[in-house]
């Protein structure tokens, strides 16, 4: 995980305090975690491992102790926690000291939380205490078929239950990036897995003063990107890739995606511009027709929080025809969801650019970083389209009398199409703030982020928000 050479273990001699039941009979030095600090890529992180050989990688108050520690030390001098996990849970020989030591763990966590990035990686199996503290952190990274995470494992789910289910179907990774959202990733062997961490480590700041890292960029600031100007077909209703438009965007098409397999209909992650991170946001129209729903809300709610806690600039991509109807959505609390994105994008106050590609409809429009959430910089492309709703919802609304002349229809669809969807209609009211050429989108948001550098805006004085959870 660290550069090589560039890790100091500490605690190497913790021993195991407890005697009861036998265990004053095995010696472990160490105590199942391996703990110290050294350097990724050049720049410091706190990291701790967990070590399945000894006791099963269980939590024990020696143990707890070790790990609090480190995470004292990188909160006392800002810098990344990095937990690797392969353990069964609390030493049950300990009994209460374990959970006490769970408790003092959490606490931390809770504390460095939007303070320093913390990132654990799921190794192995991984139960109780050992899933609630990855819980707490930033970044949720697994391995495919060797690492697993559950609250209670399969055996006690089918004496109380009575379901049959492997620790695959439990808690396996498939589970965790694709239907609960628990991790951002999933990677074939453990080598990619630490090598896809110490690469989201590069895009990440220190702590939440240190400010982004800026790397070496190759790539003109100025290019243009002529391909762009037909990426978005003619035709509303023809989906296109946005991640295309991500990737001829930032530098060198690095984009480091979070949570690519869960809630597909909208893109979150990483890039650069000049060097520089930035969080990206895109709808995706090849995917539920880039709609917002419950999952979407939540996903891009949490991303846009991460990046204004440690002063990441957003940027948003916008092709959005609204929230998914139906009632499966609204049993499963679309409103409550898409608050938390309505909310994530108003408390923000880092540097937020917003592209409207094509459609913004609706109160998803004001929900994905529109002006009125103090976004920055609001930019459209000419064939973008800004209202309630599309142009033939909305005329056979308002001239439902003349539904049956279909020349008449088409003529009010023009109409409103000009007066109402144009976004120089949005623009002439300073809801954007400029209209621009698709293969002009790179260099546009490049100046504006330049521009936005110093921005300093406060919220008012609160303890903290209700954020709608």
């Amino acid at each position: 995980m660290a550069d090589e050479g560039s890790f100091e273990e500490i605690g190497m001699f913790v021993e195991r305090r407890a005697a009861e039941f036998g265990m004053d009979l095995r010696r472990a030095p160490g105590d199942g975690v391996v703990t110290g600090f050294g350097t990724v890529n050049g720049r410091p992180a706190y990291i701790y491992a967990k070590d399945f050989t000894v006791f099963g990688g269980s939590l024990s108050e020696a143990h707890a102790q070790k790990i609090t520690k480190l995470q004292d030390m990188a909160l006392a001098n800002r810098a990344p926690v990095i937990g690797l996990f392969d353990s069964g849970g609390a030493r049950i020989q300990e009994g209460v000291a374990a959970l006490a030591g769970y408790g003092e763990v959490f606490e931390r966590n809770v504390l460095a939380s939007g303070v320093v990035p913390q990132i654990s990686l799921i190794m192995g199996p991984c139960a109780g205490g050992d899933v609630y503290s990855p819980a707490l952190t930033d970044f949720i990274f697994m391995v495919k078929d060797t690492s697993y995470m559950f609250v209670t494992g399969p055996d006690v789910v089918r004496t109380v239950t009575n379901e049959n289910v492997s620790a695959e179907e439990l808690g396996g990774a498939s589970i965790h990036t694709v239907k609960s959202a628990i991790a951002d990733g999933a990677y074939e062997n453990d080598i990619e897995a630490l090598l896809q961490l110490r690469r989201l480590l590069d895009f990440l700041p220190l702590s939440n003063v240190s400010g982004v890292p800026e790397w070496p960029s190759f790539d003109d600031p100025l290019r243009a990107e002529p391909s762009l100007d037909s990426l978005a077909p003619e035709d509303p209703a023809k989906p296109y890739d946005i991640k295309e438009l991500i990737a001829k965007i930032v530098d060198e098409a690095d984009f480091f995606e979070i949570q690519a397999a869960f809630a597909e209909n909208i893109v979150v992650g990483f890039g650069r511009l000049e060097g520089r991170t930035v969080g990206l946001v895109a709808n995706q129209p090849l995917v539920l027709a880039g709609t917002l729903d419950c999952d979407a809300s939540r996903k891009a709610a949490r991303f846009v929080r991460f990046c204004d806690c440690f002063n990441i600039p957003v940027v948003t991509f916008v092709d959005v025809p609204g929230f998914l109807p139906g009632a499966a959505q609204e049993y499963g609390g679309l409103i409550k969801h898409g608050a938390k994105l309505l909310y994530a994008y108003g408390e923000a106050t880092v540097p937020k650019v917003t592209v409207v590609t094509r459609k913004a409809y609706g109160g998803a429009y004001d929900v994905m970083s529109s002006k009125h959430l103090r976004a920055d910089v609001n930019l459209a492309w000419p064939g973008a389209q800004i209202a309630v709703m599309g142009a033939k919802g909305a005329v056979e609304i308002i001239f439902r009398a003349e539904a049956d002349d279909r020349e008449k229809i088409a003529a009010r669809t023009r109409e409103y199409e000009e007066q109402v969807l144009s976004p120089f209609v949005a623009a002439e009211r300073g809801y954007i703030d400029g209209i621009i050429l698709p293969r002009e989108t790179r260099p546009r948001i490049i100046r504006a982020l330049r521009m936005l550098q110093g921005k300093r805006i406060e919220n008012p004085w609160k303890k903290h928000g209700n954020i709608p959870l």
